[in-house]
């Protein structure tokens, strides 16, 4: 990808696609931070409570991810997530921002000790992997099924971590 092909596509010049963006890179980013903030927003207004709530969100994160995760693919970071979780990076605050409420009601649910939730934040992070997510959506699941093996490999992955 290109400036100049972005402009091309976008019907812009390439002076105007460069006033946006400074390079794809950026463009990418962008376009990542609106999907996040999407989720947040969703997330933040979602009234179910409990399970229904995080499996709620995780559907519309499999959707938004067989929608742009060839995007969010190519901004993974080369530094482990946790670290990110420590230094506050911008991306992964706005992740935890998303998931604090539904990951806190499973963790309520399944009685795991709230000194475990950057932990169960981890293991989302891990096995919600949109390379993932699209791999097993183009092997042939449905995303209700994406869901439901997901959400609950993941209730099972975090009983495991907090040894409940």
């Amino acid at each position: 990808m290109s400036m100049p092909l972005v402009a091309e596509r976008a019907g812009l010049s390439v002076a105007t696609a460069y006033r946006y963006f400074s390079s794809p890179e950026d463009l990418i980013r962008g376009y990542v931070q609106d999907t996040i903030v999407e989720l947040r927003d969703y997330s933040h207004d979602c009234p179910k409570t409990g399970l229904a709530l995080f499996e709620d969100v995780v559907g519309e994160r499999v959707r938004l991810v067989r929608i742009t995760g060839a995007a969010t693919i190519q901004v993974r970071s080369r530094r482990g997530f946790l670290a990110r979780l420590r230094d506050q990076d911008d991306v992964i605050v706005t992740v935890r921002d998303i998931w604090e409420r539904p990951i806190r009601a499973v963790m309520r649910h399944f009685g795991v000790a709230d000194e475990h939730f950057d932990h169960a934040l981890f293991l989302y992070n891990m096995m919600f992997d949109p390379r993932e997510i699209l791999d097993l959506i183009d092997g042939g699941l449905t995303e209700p099924d994406v869901v439901r093996r997901l959400t609950r490999a993941y209730y099972g992955a975090l009983r495991g971590w907090a040894g409940t």
